[in-house]
């Protein structure tokens, strides 16, 4: 049987036709799936019983499942979800002004080892589905209260969404279409390490704000950082970035974590406004967030607002982002999945 979640639209309505129904009938199961939320198929209350069971024999709606909810002190909650194979994943929900936003992780670990993410070090085991991407939102949104709302959804979780490049931009369209789960574009971003051929089809295919991790001015020190870049290097980068498709007003997020004598110098600032020139750009300076069998550590905060002052001196809209969940592990970079059986399969 299939995961009803695991089907865009269009799939639906194949599947529909298959079963001698009439067309608009994909339309209604789609809504009630994605965009009520529901987690019966009997729940579909505007289909006939005889559809419904039919369904049945065919599909299920599956959800991952909540083995353990953390609460930081600043109101953060991560997530560790279950999945059907026995592997979990986290995923983080922060408050911050009249924002909810939520970080949907994309893969379980990840295969890019930047050395300043705690999520690499477990490795890469395998790529998300669109179910599973989903359904991050829909237990996301079983903690919110009745006039509560996820605003915003962030594609920065565990992973390099660009990886899992299919099962991303399907479940980014479902995400962003009203009669799916009904997200604004404006209020979805897709954070990757800079994948250049998935960047350039990122453009050509939907259209969400996009955020490049950079986190240094120099190829030397962004390859030791992250090994992506001997493959696609930081020149070449942002030459591509250079052309990517902005609507009129829009500009690329340039992430930048800084970490305490490696990449955190004034000339690293004046270079970083060199290396930007051109590109419509916002920049976050996230402070390093540590973590166990780490080296780096947490520039101090003087460093910090020097870096800052620089970049905006020479134009540049710049914030330095404030670290949420860090007691709990959910910080930036802090996300690592484990083994259901490393853990008590208490279900929440």
């Amino acid at each position: 049987m299939r995961n009803l979640r695991d089907l865009t639209y269009n799939e639906i309505c194949e599947e529909i036709k298959t079963l001698g129904e009439r067309p608009y009938r994909a339309g209604q199961v789609y809504r009630w799936v994605f965009k009520r939320d529901v987690r019966e198929i009997d729940s579909m209350t505007d289909l006939s019983k005889d559809l419904r069971q039919r369904l049945k024999e065919r599909f299920y709606i599956g959800l991952p499942e909540v083995l353990e909810k953390r609460r930081s002190r600043d109101g953060t909650v991560k997530l560790l979800l279950g999945l059907e194979d026995g592997l979990t994943v986290e995923c983080v929900l922060m408050h911050e002004d009249r924002r909810t936003t939520l970080c949907v992780s994309t893969q379980v670990g990840c295969a890019f080892g930047c050395t300043f993410c705690m999520t690499g070090r477990g490795g890469f085991l395998r790529n998300l589905t669109l179910s599973e991407m989903a359904g991050q939102v829909s237990r996301a949104g079983d903690l919110l209260e009745e006039k509560e709302r996820i605003t915003n959804v962030v594609l920065m979780g565990m992973g390099e969404p660009l990886a899992n490049f299919k099962e991303v931009v399907r479940f980014i369209k479902i995400l962003t279409d009203p009669d799916g789960m009904g997200f604004s574009k404006r209020k979805v971003t897709l954070s990757t390490a800079g994948i250049i051929p998935g960047i350039e089809r990122l453009g050509r295919t939907v259209d969400i704000r996009l955020a490049v991790s950079l986190n240094a001015t120099t190829e030397g020190v962004r390859s030791k950082l992250m090994p992506i870049n001997r493959k696609y290097p930081l020149g070449e980068l942002l030459s591509v970035l250079r052309r990517y498709p902005l609507k009129r007003g829009g500009r690329i997020t340039f992430e930048y974590i800084l970490i305490k004598g490696i990449n955190d110098s004034l000339r690293d600032a004046r270079r970083l406004a060199g290396l930007l020139r051109g590109i419509p750009s916002k920049i976050n300076l996230i402070p390093f967030n540590p973590f166990p069998g780490s080296s780096f550590e947490r520039p101090e905060e003087d460093r910090v607002v020097a870096f800052q002052d620089i970049l905006r001196e020479e134009g540049y809209t710049v914030v330095v982002r404030k670290s949420k969940g860090g007691d709990i592990s959910a910080a930036c970079g802090n996300l690592y999945a484990r083994p259901l059986k490393a853990l008590d399969r208490k279900v929440l």
